[in-house]
């Protein structure tokens, strides 16, 4: 099935009253393992790459791979720039195919934000693709970026900035953080505030180390989008690491980076059904 672009993909969650989960992909051997759980799940889901893995995987790299391998898949997928940081990673994403981006500019001032990302969504919007924007700082690790900021979402500020910018989705602060390092301290109480006001869906970073049940509590709250990247990777790197263990002479790279897809493939199906309340599991680490 071809991908499709983020707000069909919204409109398909909403029909079904289900939460997409929006996974982080490094290399091939993750695009494919997140494509293969969605499939697996039956529910329709999101890849996606920030700049900081671009390094690695290049823009016209991964977006080649997944329209290549969309042709095996039955479910709707999109493919989202993660935390886009200038309107260069932008427009380099949306000229490669990406069906969706986000425009991060949470760490500027209210005003400067709202100008950045309504440069990006004007572009995008020519070209026919939803941007997802961010308003309030999330603490924590972002790949190699550490943030100490932590500065909720003002409700107050929610209609006039997604008014103004014109972006597709919001991704908000509510306590959650990026990374394993450090506690999330979910306020639904805050959520449910901003769900009041916002036009537009809303987006969960650092969905890692939330409880699911939490995470699917945020449904009610016009929450459609939830971000997953540390357990994919946390999974991915343990594969290889216990091959290792197992036999440290092994020279058969296809068979170990097999067996990282399908410990991949593995965290992202039960993630994909547990954040939807449809099943009570407990993702091994």
């Amino acid at each position: 099935m071809p991908l499709v672009d983020m707000n069909t993909l919204v409109g398909i969650a909403q029909k079904n009253d289900v939460l997409l989960p929006a996974f982080n992909t490094t290399n091939l051997e993750m695009t494919l393992a997140i494509m293969d759980a969605l499939e697996r799940a039956g529910m329709p889901g999101i890849i996606q790459i920030a700049p900081t893995n671009v390094k690695l995987s290049d823009y016209e790299y991964i977006s080649t791979i997944a329209h290549i391998a969309e042709r095996d898949y039955t479910v709707p997928m999109a493919l989202h720039l993660d935390h886009g940081k200038t309107l260069d990673d932008v427009r380099r994403a949306v000229n490669a195919g990406f069906t969706s981006v986000m425009i991060d500019g949470a760490a500027l001032p209210f005003e400067e934000n709202i100008r950045f990302s309504r440069q990006a969504v004007d572009f995008c919007h020519v070209n026919g693709v939803p941007v997802e924007a961010e308003l309030g700082a999330i603490r924590g690790k972002e790949d190699d970026h550490v943030s100490e900021a932590d500065c909720k979402t003002d409700p107050d500020q929610v209609a006039e900035f997604v008014e103004r910018t014109g972006c597709d989705l919001l991704a908000v602060s509510i306590g959650n953080v990026h990374g394993l390092e450090d506690e999330p301290k979910i306020d639904l109480d805050h959520l449910a505030k901003i769900a009041a006001v916002t036009p537009c869906p809303l987006v969960l970073h650092g969905g890692s180390g939330i409880p699911y049940e939490t995470i699917y509590a945020m449904k009610r709250y016009k929450m459609v989008k939830i971000n997953i990247a540390s357990d994919l990777r946390r999974a991915f790197i343990g594969a290889v690491g216990k091959a290792y263990d197992a036999n440290p002479g092994e020279a058969n790279l296809a068979k170990v980076l097999l067996s990282a897809r399908a410990a991949v493939t593995e965290v992202a199906y039960t993630t994909t059904l547990a954040i939807n309340g449809m099943a009570d599991v407990k993702v091994a680490a």
